[in-house]
């Protein structure tokens, strides 16, 4: 007796799907295939041998997902979404593997998106309708248009610079994360903004770095450090910063030296939407050290919610 429900017109022909799990009318199922529990399997779904579905995913009618593909749980797949896993295809020519796609926890692609081979969607991001996804996205971003572009990140609370400005002190964008509105001096002579390492700064820097020439399209940041604080100031332009300290996000954007954002250790931090003339300088607390950087976001969560 199957767990399972299976429509009388749908064809399955794996023994690994998972209970409470629903296939729907004129949906094929091959064999090897690995479908979780509670999904949702809309009708013309076609899903090959080598694919992995996770628990509680929704795949909506219309949706080939080919060899290679990983589907991870809480994921949303909408109508006749498009999975590829060959750059070259050619007919009756058969690859030894394929570069599938891997979606993450929590990710949502929509309807009539195309996802090229190799990608990966990261954990809670969403693609959307009718994007053409030719790079990986990273965790908790918006991606639209062809090519698909992080139109911003999916986040708890967006502060604007304007509403953040007008309260002149620290600003809580979530716990442990403040922002500093620090005055500037202004006279005809030009601008000048100052402040005391040992007094007016969180920490003593150890090193600092500078970020210029960022394509809008490109994506900084993207880690969490063990023990290093940071300090990022926008001389000049603008750019969004994302802070995440695995229980809320929130976003800002830096587009004054007015304003420094202090993240301290174990907090995810990722920086993009840079204008053209953006100049951001970052202070850090330590020396250089590949070891005090987390990188996956997966395990920065682990490390944040241990079991």
């Amino acid at each position: 007796m199957t767990k399972f429900f299976q429509h009388p017109q749908a064809l399955v022909e794996s023994d690994q799907i998972g209970q409470k799990t629903r296939i729907w009318a004129f949906a094929h199922v091959l064999p090897g295939a690995c479908i979780g529990e509670d999904c949702n399997i809309c009708d013309h779904v076609f899903v090959e041998g080598d694919v992995i579905v996770g628990d509680r995913v929704t795949v909506k009618c219309g949706v080939q997902l080919w060899d290679g593909t990983r589907v991870g749980n809480d994921v949303f797949i909408g109508p006749n979404v498009t999975f590829t896993n060959d750059r070259f295809p050619r007919s009756k020519q058969w690859l030894d593997s394929y570069e599938g796609i891997t979606i993450e926890q929590g990710a949502s692609i929509g309807a009539g998106a195309t996802l090229l081979p190799g990608l990966r969607i990261g954990r809670g991001a969403m693609v959307g309708a009718g994007a053409v996804v030719t790079r990986d996205v990273p965790p908790n971003a918006l991606v639209t248009g062809n090519p698909a572009r992080i139109v911003r990140y999916i986040s708890d609370q967006t502060a604007s610079s304007a509403s953040v400005a007008t309260q002149m002190g620290k600003v809580d964008l979530i716990p442990r994360v403040p922002l500093d509105v620090q005055p500037m001096i202004k006279d005809m002579r030009g601008n000048l903004t100052a402040r005391e390492t040992q007094n007016g700064l969180p920490f003593v820097p150890a090193r600092y770095f500078v970020i210029t020439d960022v394509p809008s399209k490109e994506v900084r940041g993207e880690h969490a450090h063990k023990e290093c604080h940071q300090l990022l100031i926008c001389l000049k332009g603008s750019v969004n910063c994302l802070v995440d300290d695995s229980k809320e996000r929130s976003e800002v954007c830096l587009n004054s030296p007015e304003m420094a954002l202090h993240i301290p250790p174990m907090v995810w931090g990722t920086q993009y939407n840079y204008s053209p003339d953006a100049v951001l300088m970052v202070l850090a607390s330590h020396t250089y050290d590949a070891d005090d950087y987390i990188r996956d976001y997966g395990t920065f969560l682990k490390l944040c919610r241990p079991k």
